[in-house]
């Protein structure tokens, strides 16, 4: 059995030990700061705009500056996850984002808060790829899907919190500094802690051996593998699986272009693009909504809170459906719901019917989104995994910049109005997932993509001519 087929099936086989679970936190503890950054604007837009006197244009560039970084931060950083190791680009991007948070927190104008938020969001922009991209390498296939749902409903904790701390917070000004301001220095704070956590975290033997460091890569699996044995668990015999590429130092970013990734780009490209819409522009805009229909911003603060608990608890349902709904199918489904929640959600205006439909779309968008962030781990290879991810990635962050300059004209034809361009670009989403999109739940990473765009090993014939970076 050659290394490649060993260090796949390897990792296949293992149970869950105590090195999984300390992934699974350190991930999603980070995810949590990602989380709590991406609707931290949306939910300070109110006293953002009160508190710099913004203007219309002004608003859009504060709540699409962090989602510019994150655009420009998914491609860069998470192609330098493949060629750097998952690791050390954890590490750098939670380290650019906890000092450029702290920036924001002590901006003394809207022009500093608007850059300090764009330079954290280049920190964040490769933190789901990243993710994504680790815990499909680490966990066992079979439990890839719970384990990764797991993560992400540490991580949505950061949306109710980012809520309620907003609601606690912004009208009072502890030790004399801004509540608002305590909210960036807060979520710098607690970056740098999950950032010395995951200094503790090891390499990803995939990635090891997909870069040719085949002795790290087994030296790592023995360790592990010894220490599951010295616990009392069994180690069944690894089963023999498609081996995987060795030419990540080699591969550039247009190999998600090759013949052989080309539907699958497609798919994730136009799956990022509307699921910007239907997820992140629910964060976007509901603050704004609710100005709209009339209520203060410490009542619209007070609302989301309970509307954002629907984000954990939606990210928990999903732990036992995950792995027994086939992922791309989950996705179709719950985006459905995310139209119709989100459309009520639009009409609804007593404080019951908001706070109602609120929380049902977001506890839906949740199970959505963590069989999203799944799927997303399993479309590609090891090699181009981050990169892959990454770059799908950057086109929801950037689509979600513009969703401001869409959307808050749109809300002046009203609130219905805007959540029927939501339900349209999600029913584009379903179509095209459940056209487009692989098969993945309970399948080895190796035998997705062969099975779906070719079979074999990529190799330089698989890819694009032209430049070769």
């Amino acid at each position: 059995m050659s290394d490649a087929m060993t260090i796949s099936a390897r990792l296949d086989r293992m149970p869950i030990t105590r090195l999984h679970v300390m992934a699974v936190v350190c991930v999603g503890l980070g995810l949590f700061f990602d989380t709590y950054e991406v609707f931290l604007a949306g939910t300070l837009s109110g006293v953002l705009k009160q508190h710099f006197e913004l203007g219309a244009d002004p608003l859009k560039a504060v709540l699409a500056s962090a989602f510019v970084g994150q655009f420009i931060g998914a491609i860069f950083l998470g192609r330098v996850a493949d060629r750097i190791g998952r690791r050390r680009a954890f590490l750098l991007n939670l380290g650019i984002y906890s000092f450029f948070s702290l920036v924001g927190g002590l901006a003394p104008n809207v022009e500093v808060l608007v850059v300090s938020r764009f330079l954290a969001g280049v920190g964040l922009g490769a933190e789901l790829a990243l993710a994504d991209a680790y815990l499909a390498d680490l966990l066992p296939a079979r439990l890839r899907g719970r384990f990764t749902a797991l993560a992400y409903t540490v991580g949505f904790l950061g949306v109710p919190t980012a809520g309620f701390l907003a609601s606690i917070l912004v009208p009072l000004s502890p030790f004399g500094v801004d509540g608002w301001r305590w909210m960036f220095i807060l979520g710098a704070l607690g970056a740098l802690i999950v950032w010395v956590l995951r200094r503790m975290l090891p390499e990803s033997p995939r990635w090891l051996e997909a870069v040719g460091r085949h002795d790290e890569a087994d030296a790592l699996m023995t360790k592990w593998e010894d220490a599951a044995r010295a616990s009392g668990k069994v180690l069944p015999e690894p089963e023999r699986k498609p081996e995987s590429p060795t030419v990540a130092e080699k591969m550039p970013l247009s190999a998600i272009f090759a013949p052989r990734f080309r539907r699958t780009t497609t798919m994730a490209w136009v799956l990022n693009f509307c699921s910007a819409f239907g997820y992140y522009g629910f964060g976007t805009i509901a603050p704004l909504v609710l100005a709209a229909k009339g209520y203060s911003i410490v009542a619209s603060l007070a609302y989301l809170g309970f509307i954002f608990i629907g984000y954990p608890l939606g990210s928990a349902l999903s732990l036992p459906i995950v792995e027994r709904v086939e992922r791309k199918v989950l996705i179709a489904v719950t985006a459905g719901g995310m139209a119709v929640a989100g459309l009520l959600f639009g009409y609804a205006q007593s404080p019951a019917t908001i706070i109602l439909w609120g929380f049902i779309f977001t506890l839906v968008s949740n199970i959505y989104s963590n069989a999203y962030h799944v799927y997303h781990g399993e479309i590609y290879p090891t090699a181009l995994r981050a990169t892959g991810a990454g770059v799908a990635y950057s086109i929801s962050r950037l689509t979600t910049a513009a969703l401001p300059y869409v959307l808050l004209p749109a809300l002046v034809i009203g609130p219905e109005f805007v959540f029927g361009v939501v339900a349209a670009a999600l029913a584009v989403l379903i179509v095209n997932v459940l056209v487009l999109g692989p098969r993945t739940t309970g399948r080895s990473l190796e035998s997705v993509t062969p099975a779906v765009e070719g079979p074999g090993p990529l190799t330089e014939v698989d890819l694009p001519k032209g430049p070769a970076r």
